[in-house]
């Protein structure tokens, strides 16, 4: 069974060759504007693994002359799948770490709950797994008295140098492209010491210590000079999210503003990425502009949408001065003029557009997105959280159902976690109203309602998880508002589905692993209703994971699927949720709205009270989940009109998935 099918979705649009190349002579062609080595991998994991052998190769070499590893290491999400692979060898292959000392990089101040800090976790997930003697760790104190920080870092920097500097650092990447916690405006030659944590970055790390309230409001970090100590560095970035930040950090300039910037003055620095944090740079966005290229209809419209931005025009006012001027003078050879390729990507885009997303019955197909037959369709519509549907896609949802397609929506977790405390006891106070006025000698729900709102009021502490009872409520809260939002739209009540993937239910922000029973539960609904669409959530840019995990899922059971007679006719469209867009040139179906369906759109979403203001886990853009919404689909639409093509109030992009061979 294959669990992580998500990371292919990449490999379908990037050739091997803008990451891989044959030769040296190809190598330094591709990266004429990296100012760093890059090592770009299909898969995370892979790169992970390499940057755990070399650590252990470096250290194997330190042992093999009796001589201490001094080993710099990092929290955050990033570095997780090196210290699986370091765990693995010494579990599976008796590496041992005696000879290490570790150095955490940097540590939250002040440890209201030492379960929360970054130490704890390095803990967690690494160095109590191995034979790492704890006498050998070091890490910035977070229970001192406020008089004494600059004495603890002064301490921990002499415990540094005592050692010889760093052997080895391992980095993470921040969103700002801060490593530790140096944010923009850090000193290139600052020590350690105690920064105060802005409110994106608290939000960023607000994930791993359950709301924001939680997250400490300073941190004691690495110093740049102490990093860029160490003898080598490796700096590990994987997803869309750290693409921009990669690419500033590659192919900018070295300034305080991006920290991260400063590893290019740094003769042993390697960042290690996979393709989608790789998706910025050069070459990956732009081949074009560093070698001749595979070209395809999507990237010919990648670059055709690039070009028409760099001059200010729409498609069908490009001249050939404008592809020479450019470094597209080989599509001018290729196809003879600009008003042939002009048309050419002009027509493409045309057809990405319909009013009709499950096919328009008895029309010439040829050109549309979707297959006029068959009519009416039985269509899945996929939601991670009980949101996501009407958030990312409520538009097409909208005409799916008016159209007269036989519509299923399933919410494959309960959300219940994305609740706050203050939603349930409004709700609990309201059936307690009920009680007193139908059955006011129900004293097991006068106790219940007691307890529950005890507890939220009066107990519950900041470290505390809800009880089954509250989370039970919390999930018929998201229960009852997705019902409403489907009613609205017109779905019936038996083609709502409720799957409550068990990778899900842990009370926490921290999800188990996906496993072969959430892809069992996904597989079994698939096969019930056999459809001939199936729309997906293909957001990665998730920042708590769920959507990955949810994505994963459905591939893992397309995958067992794929070549049952009944999905030959099955095609897969994924949506992308409110944190990102799919990029213009990669869009396969564009469903545009009116200022009425937009309307509509929002009034679905609206729906979902408990996740307006209140909720926990918005993020880290303030706008709300309708206004992030509108602004995208907006956007999209603004872009279609600026290429030329026709002016919409908003477009709903799809992307089309072909299952893996």
């Amino acid at each position: 069974m294959r669990l992580d099918l998500s990371s292919h979705i990449t490999l379908e649009r990037v050739p091997r060759k803008y990451y891989l190349p044959e030769n040296d002579f190809e190598e330094y062609n591709l990266s004429r504007f990296e100012k760093l080595p890059v090592a770009i991998y299909e898969e995370s994991k892979k790169a992970a693994i390499k940057v755990a052998h070399e650590i252990v190769d470096e250290m194997l070499q330190k042992q093999q002359i009796g001589a201490p590893f001094v080993l710099g290491v990092s929290g955050g999400a990033s570095p997780l799948p090196v210290y699986e692979e370091l765990v693995r060898m010494h579990k599976k292959e008796n590496v041992s770490f005696k000879n290490v000392i570790i150095f955490n990089t940097y540590e939250f101040y002040p440890a209201v709950d030492f379960s929360f800090s970054n130490l704890q976790m390095l803990k967690e997930v690494f160095l109590n797994q191995v034979d790492i003697d704890p006498t050998n760790i070091y890490s910035p104190d977070a229970s001192i008295e406020k008089d004494l920080i600059a004495d603890n870092c002064e301490a921990f920097e002499r415990s540094l140098k005592k050692m010889g500097g760093l052997d080895y650092l391992l980095l993470g990447l921040g969103s700002k492209g801060n490593v530790g916690f140096n944010m923009p405006g850090s000193g290139l030659h600052s020590q350690t010491r105690l920064v105060m944590l802005d409110g994106d970055s608290r939000k960023d790390i607000a994930r791993n210590f359950g709301s924001l309230d939680k997250v400490p409001v300073s941190a004691i970090t690495m110093g740049l000079s102490d990093m860029m100590g160490a003898k080598k560095i490796a700096l590990v970035a994987w997803s869309e999210q750290k693409a921009k930040s990669i690419r500033d950090i590659v192919e900018g300039t070295v300034t305080d503003l991006v920290p991260g910037s400063i590893l290019q003055t740094h003769t042993e620095t390697t960042i290690y990425v996979d393709l989608a944090a790789a998706s910025e740079l050069t070459r990956i966005s732009r081949p074009w502009l560093v070698t001749n290229c595979e070209w395809n209809s999507k990237l010919i419209r990648r670059a055709i949408v690039w070009l028409c931005g760099v001059v200010d025009k729409p498609i069908l006012k490009l001249t050939n001065k404008d592809y020479n001027d450019n470094g597209l003078s080989e599509l001018i050879t290729i196809y003879g003029s600009a008003y042939n390729v002009n048309i050419q990507i002009f027509n493409d885009l045309q057809h990405t557009i319909t009013g009709w997303p499950g096919g328009k019955p008895d029309a010439d197909d040829t050109h549309r997105p979707e297959r006029a037959k068959p009519y009416p369709k039985r269509v899945i519509i996929f939601s991670p959280h009980p949101d996501d549907d009407v958030i990312s896609m409520g538009g097409t949802f909208q005409r799916l159902v008016n159209q007269g397609h036989e519509v299923h929506v399933a919410y494959q977790t309960s959300g219940n976690i994305a609740v706050g405390d203050e939603e349930v006891i409004r709700y609990i106070s309201v059936l307690n109203s009920i009680r007193k006025k139908f059955n006011p000698q129900n004293t097991a729900m006068l106790e219940k309602y007691e307890q529950i709102r005890n507890y939220l009021l009066y107990e519950k502490t900041k470290e505390d998880v809800d009880t089954p009872d509250i989370l039970f409520i919390k999930g018929r809260i998201r229960r009852e508002e997705a019902r409403s939002a489907d009613r609205y739209v017109g779905l019936s009540e038996e083609n709502v589905h409720f799957l409550d993937l068990p990778f899900y239910e842990t009370g926490k922000v921290k999800k188990n692993p996906i496993s072969e029973k959430d892809v069992t539960i996904v597989k079994e609904f698939i096969e019930t209703i056999k459809p001939h669409q199936i729309y997906v959530a293909g957001d990665l840019a998730d920042p708590h994971g769920t959507h990955k995990v949810c994505l994963d899922a459905i591939l893992a059971a397309v995958d067992i699927l794929k070549d049952e007679e009944w999905f030959n006719d099955c095609r897969i469209w994924m949506y992308r949720g409110a944190w990102m867009e799919w990029e213009i040139d990669h869009i396969e179906m564009a469903v545009p709205l009116s200022p009425e369906e937009l309307r509509q759109k929002r009034n679905a979403i609206l729906r979902h009270q408990s996740q307006m203001e209140s909720a926990p886990f918005l993020g880290d853009d303030e706008r709300l989940f309708w206004q992030r919404s509108e602004e995208r689909n907006r956007a999209t639409a603004d872009m279609y009109w600026k290429l030329g093509l026709a002016s919409y109030e908003a477009i709903e992009a799809f992307v089309e998935y072909k299952p893996v061979q």
